[in-house]
């Protein structure tokens, strides 16, 4: 979203805050109206509620979730979508020309974040902590104090989070009947990998010859995940002697670009990785060319399906974390806001709102809508939840998007059923997630950060410069001799803002 989009519908928004306010009233203002919540809800019909959401395929209101929900809440609620393109500027027109939504739900990423955090400063959205207090038990009891915490602008909590599930994603994935053709071992160790790739080169297990890739990746994700880890920097920014150091400025960050151009120089990472577009990368994996490439687990039923249409005996093996030559070794797990639910000032029904939100996290109801009944969308047995399809596509493969709010005690066990819809997927996720030691799995620790203003602005421009010149010191196009160099310009691009932002709030979070 450009700024001045973003200026301009925060000035128009401005313009019609005080309006709404006056135009809402006490309805906003989380007041006692003298009854129980109990009371409130038997003294007559539920009003209709309308819901903003995210974007999906299907239609929500005719979707099996919706029609369970006004059943076992008694909320008629009408959805509508944000746009798949530019949801940001259809959503900062919306909140500008007050269009009475009773709920507001958006990703959780820093671009909605740093919206969120606006409107909210601006006195655009409702204070919700009155009327959590009052009207939120099963808020307050499914959802954690510091998730809670993390949501507050100001001290105030203006959003209902739903957290996202904590995992790792990425990580290489080697052809494992090239290694068993030449009777190798899965490699544990940089200096292994390294070795792997060579044989990998000289000895073409493919029998592809002169188009022979042994290490592909994608020319925009240069910083290739386990492999950075073994560096020392398994997220974009890393705790370093208790301060948050972004990738681009951390000690190991030279060692890391030193050992991916000398893979380049030997001829073992792809000469074209640098135009790589991932469907690229990809492909020349399934067509059998590559023998490793960094792969996401929930991409594993689709390109084995590709790979063995090209190679029936292919067979491949996510490689353990890598241990780099200092002894270190990690891969990120995400964590995080997956969704945002708010209030906007313009709602008409705030109080019911939060009601009807209060409901979905009743521990019954929030497991029958996450997924289904059991013998029906779902069997459990020995403590995993596996889908009964295709009734569970059918019926529960978009329940995500109406969730505001997780019991986050039981949806990280619940939500396993998604991925054991194919079960070469939940081997894919079990691999990085299971059986890998849970101390490879470093959790980011900006992932349930607030909004920060400098970080925020200058985070996609700084991630693009730093992927940019990385491929220029990969490929050797400019010298690894010059990064100081290269440091400085980033530092005066906005770095030096962000490292002080971010560590200022580092800071009170460990105390």
């Amino acid at each position: 979203m450009k700024t001045s989009m973003k200026q301009l519908m925060l000035a128009a928004m401005a313009g019609t805050l005080a309006i709404t306010a006056t135009a809402c009233g006490g309805s906003n203002s989380g007041s006692s109206t003298g009854t129980s919540p109990a009371a409130s809800a038997s003294a007559g019909p539920k009003p209709a509620l309308k819901a903003l959401q995210i974007w999906q395929t299907a239609d929500y209101n005719n979707y099996p979730v919706a029609k369970l929900l006004e059943e076992k809440t008694g909320y008629k609620v009408q959805y509508d979508m944000l746009p798949q393109d530019k949801p940001e500027d259809k959503l900062n027109l919306l909140i500008s020309s007050a269009e009475p939504y009773d709920s507001i739900t958006t990703l959780g990423n820093s671009d909605f974040k740093a919206l969120y955090s606006d409107y909210a400063k601006r006195g655009a959205l409702v204070d919700l902590g009155p009327l959590i207090d009052k009207y939120g038990p099963n808020i307050k009891a499914m959802i954690s104090p510091a998730t809670l915490d993390a949501v507050k602008v100001d001290g105030k909590i203006y959003a209902i989070p739903t957290k996202s599930i904590s995992f790792s994603g990425v990580s290489l994935m080697i052809r494992q009947d090239w290694l068993d053709k030449l009777g190798l071992k899965t490699p544990t160790t940089t200096e292994e990998l390294t070795n792997v790739l060579k044989q990998f080169k000289e000895k073409d297990p493919g029998g592809n010859g002169d188009k022979n890739i042994p290490f592909a990746i994608n020319g925009s994700a240069p910083i290739v995940d386990n492999l950075i880890g073994a560096f020392g920097m398994p997220n974009s920014w890393n705790d370093a002697g208790g301060k948050l150091v972004p990738r681009a400025l951390d000690a190991g960050f030279k060692d890391y670009l030193t050992y991916m151009n000398d893979l380049f120089k030997q001829g073992l990472l792809d000469k074209e990785f640098a135009v790589n577009k991932d469907a690229t990368m990809k492909e020349k994996f399934t067509s059998g060319k590559a023998g490793v490439i960094p792969l996401h687990w929930a991409d594993v039923p689709t390109i084995m399906d590709a790979l063995v249409k090209n190679a029936p005996s292919a067979k491949i093996v996510y490689v353990p974390t890598l241990k780099g030559p200092g002894g270190k070794l990690g891969l990120s797990a995400a964590d995080g806001f997956d969704r945002l639910t708010f209030i906007p000032k313009a709602s008409k029904h705030p109080e019911e709102a939060i009601k009807w939100m209060n409901a979905k996290l009743d521990k019954d109801l929030f497991k029958l809508m996450a997924i289904g009944e059991e013998n029906k969308h779902y069997t459990f047995k020995d403590g995993a939840y596996t889908p009964i399809l295709p009734i569970f596509n059918d019926e529960r493969n978009f329940a995500n998007n109406f969730l505001t709010g997780v019991d986050e005690k039981n949806y990280p066990t619940y939500w396993q059923a998604r991925v054991r819809k194919d079960m070469r997927l939940y081997d894919a996720w079990a691999n990085l997630n299971v059986q890998q030691a849970a101390s490879t799995r470093i959790i980011d620790p900006l992932g349930l950060s607030p909004n920060m203003a400098e970080y925020s602005k200058n985070n996609a421009s700084l991630n693009t410069l730093v992927n940019d010149q990385a491929v220029k010191y990969i490929v050797g196009a400019d010298p690894i001799s010059g990064l100081e160099t290269f440091q400085t310009k980033y530092k005066s691009s906005g770095g030096d803002a962000s490292v002080k932002e971010v560590n200022e709030w580092y800071t009170t979070k460990k105390k």
